[in-house]
C-alpha cells in the first residue's frame, strides 16, 4: 500500500493532465476565407503543409469573399454550421493586415481550441504578406516573427553565474502535492480511527492500561513514523535522479542544482506538518460521535491545509513577493510554503531557522488545548458539545 499511494496520486494527476491537454478536435471543419484573392492563396499554401492538416485534425475550405458580401456568404453557410456539417467560418478581412482583428462564426464561438490552434499559423501568414512588399530578407522576416524568449540565470553567493530553467519550479510543486496529499490522507485515516475507537468503546479499555495522555501521543507517533518513512520511499527516486550520478539522464532534463538540505528541510517540516495535522485531527474526532458531526470540525482543518497549498501555485510567478514572504512566517501555512520557497529562492539560513522555531511554538500551542479536548472528548458520548461546552473544557485545570 505505502508504494500504490503514490502511484495512485499520480495517476490522479496525470488523468486531470491528459483530460487538459485532450482537445477533442479530431476532424474539426473550418471554411478559411480572406478578403483578398492573394491572402487566401497564401493561407492556403501555409496551413497545407502543417501537420494537424496533413493529418485530419483540422479539415479547411478556402475561398475569397469581399466584406460586403459576407453576412449573405455567412447566411448561406448557416444551415451547414448548425447541423454540425462545418464546425465555424473563419473571415480574414483586409484590415488584420493593421490590427490582426479576425472574425469566427460558429455555434460555439469562443471555442478556446480553434483560437489556440490556429492563432500562431494566422500570424505568421499574415507577418509574411505584410512584409512581401517591404522587400525585407528572409533573415529579417524571421527576425520579425520570433517572439521575445526570457533566459534565466540566477545570482547568488556562488562563484559564477548559471542558467536556470523552470526545473526547480517543478520540483517545488511536487514538494507542495507531496505534503498536501499525504497530510489529507493521514488526517482523515487518524480522524475516522479515533471515530471508529470511541463508538466501540474500545477506547475505554485502552484507557484502563494508558492515560489519555500517552494514548494520544502514541497514536499520533505511530501514525507519522509511519507516513514519514512512506515519504522517504517517495522521495527516493526523485533524490537518486536529481542528486546522484548513478543514473545518466538526457540532455533536456532539467539541471535542478538542489543538494540533500533541501530535502532534508522538507522531510523535517513533514514530520512537524504530520504531528501538528494529526493532533487537531485526533481532537476532533475525539470531540464529535458519529462521521457526520465531525466533517463540521474537520472542515477548518482542511482550510488550513488547502489555503497554504493555493498559496504555493501563486508563487509560481514570484516566490518574492510579498504574500509568499509573509506566508512563510505565517503558523500552519509555512509548514509548506517555506520548503517551496527555499526550492526557488536562495533563503538565509537564519529564515529557514525562524520557520521552524514558528512550527514548534505552534506545536507547543496546540498540543495542551487539544490534550485537554481529547481527555474529555473521547469518553463523552451523547448530544454534540456546543462551542461553549468545548471552552469549559480547555479551562478545566485537569490534565
Amino acid at each position: 500500500m505505502t508504494l500504490l499511494v503514490p502511484i495512485f496520486m499520480f495517476g490522479l494527476i496525470g488523468l486531470q493532465m491528459l483530460m487538459v491537454a485532450y482537445k477533442g478536435d479530431k476532424g474539426t471543419r473550418i471554411e478559411l476565407i480572406a478578403e483578398s484573392e492573394s491572402l487566401t492563396g497564401q493561407f492556403k499554401e501555409y496551413l497545407s503543409k502543417q501537420d494537424f492538416i496533413k493529418d485530419g485534425t483540422y479539415i479547411l475550405s478556402y475561398d475569397t469573399v469581399g466584406r460586403k458580401s459576407l453576412k449573405n456568404y455567412i447566411e448561406s453557410r448557416k444551415k451547414e454550421v448548425l447541423s454540425g456539417k462545418i464546425n465555424g467560418v473563419l473571415y480574414i478581412p483586409a484590415t488584420a493586415l493593421k490590427n490582426k482583428q479576425i472574425e469566427y462564426y460558429s455555434k460555439t464561438p469562443n471555442n478556446r481550441t480553434v483560437f489556440e490552434k490556429l492563432d500562431n499559423h494566422i500570424n505568421e501568414v499574415l507577418i509574411d504578406h505584410y512584409f512581401s512588399e517591404k522587400n525585407l530578407t528572409d533573415e529579417e522576416l524571421n527576425f520579425a516573427r520570433n517572439r521575445v524568449r526570457f533566459n534565466g540565470f540566477k545570482v547568488s553567493e556562488k562563484e559564477g553565474i548559471e542558467a536556470e530553467g523552470f526545473g526547480k519550479t517543478g520540483l517545488a510543486m511536487l514538494f507542495a502535492f507531496l505534503i498536501y496529499f499525504s497530510v489529507i490522507f493521514s488526517s482523515g485515516a487518524t480522524l475516522n480511527s479515533v471515530l471508529e475507537e470511541k463508538n466501540s468503546k474500545v477506547v475505554e479499555v485502552l484507557l484502563s492500561s494508558v492515560s489519555s495522555r500517552e494514548l494520544m501521543t502514541g497514536k499520533i507517533l505511530g501514525c507519522t513514523i509511519t507516513m514519514f518513512v512512506q515519504m522517504i520511499i517517495w522521495l527516493l527516486p526523485i533524490i537518486i535522479l536529481t542528486i546522484t550520478t548513478w543514473i545518466t539522464l538526457p540532455e533536456w532534463w532539467p539541471d535542478l542544482d538542489i543538494g540533500y538540505g533541501h530535502f532534508i528541510y522538507f522531510l523535517i517540516n513533514f514530520l512537524l506538518a504530520c504531528i501538528i495535522f494529526q493532533g487537531l485531527s485526533a481532537t476532533v474526532g475525539a470531540t464529535f460521535d458519529n462521521p457526520q458531526e465531525a466533517q463540521s470540525g474537520f472542515f477548518p482543518i482542511i482550510l488550513l491545509i488547502m489555503i497554504p497549498f493555493f498559496l504555493c501555485f501563486s508563487m509560481i510567478r514570484n516566490p518574492s513577493s510579498p504574500i509568499a514572504i509573509a506566508a512563510s512566517y505565517v503558523p500552519f501555512a509555512t509548514l509548506m510554503v517555506m520548503p517551496c520557497r527555499s526550492t526557488m529562492v536562495d533563503i538565509p539560513v537564519w529564515q529557514l531557522i525562524l520557520s521552524q522555531l514558528i512550527n514548534i511554538a505552534t506545536i507547543m500551542l496546540i498540543f495542551p488545548l487539544a490534550g485537554k479536548i481529547y481527555r474529555i472528548g473521547i469518553l463523552k458520548t451523547g448530544s454534540k458539545p456546543t462551542l461553549r461546552e468545548v471552552i469549559r473544557w480547555l479551562k478545566s485545570p485537569e490534565y
